[in-house]
């Protein structure tokens, strides 16, 4: 599994394991959203990978979306997502995680305008793990 990959998955099933994270989010964290997801939700938004001496570079973002607590519910959100990725110790297959850390957070209503939309980024650095004979 590349290390891109490995990463999405480990962070996945930590926003999917953080119970207040869940809570707030109503358990709708995606991927790939359904076009009837109910607010608020989040969604794993873009990412980059580069190389890095012995491995890679991450950058990531998460969106959330909001409206009926608009953004101080966004904002809520972010900080749960803060809370459980910054600094996370995170397992991830064929891969070690070296750190994953905040780079910063956004908030804006959307065209709509009842809807925000939050975004927060990482950056983390992964080291493939080689299988000694």
């Amino acid at each position: 599994m590349n290390a891109d990959l490995a990463l999405q998955k480990a962070i996945y099933a930590r926003l999917m394991g953080d119970e207040a994270l869940t809570a707030l989010a109503g358990g709708r964290i995606h991927d790939n959203v359904p076009g009837d997801t109910a607010l608020p939700y989040i969604a794993l938004g873009d990412n980059d990978m580069r190389d890095w001496p012995g491995g890679a570079e991450h950058r990531l973002a998460l969106h959330v979306f909001s409206r009926g607590g608009g953004r101080a519910e966004a904002k809520a959100i972010m900080g749960a997502a803060n809370a459980a990725l910054h600094d996370a110790a995170l397992t991830l297959e064929g891969h070690a995680l070296i750190n994953l850390r905040f780079l910063d957070a956004t908030t804006r209503r959307e065209r709509d305008g009842v809807t925000w939309r939050g975004t927060i980024r990482f950056r983390a650095v992964t080291e493939e793990i080689f299988d000694t004979p």
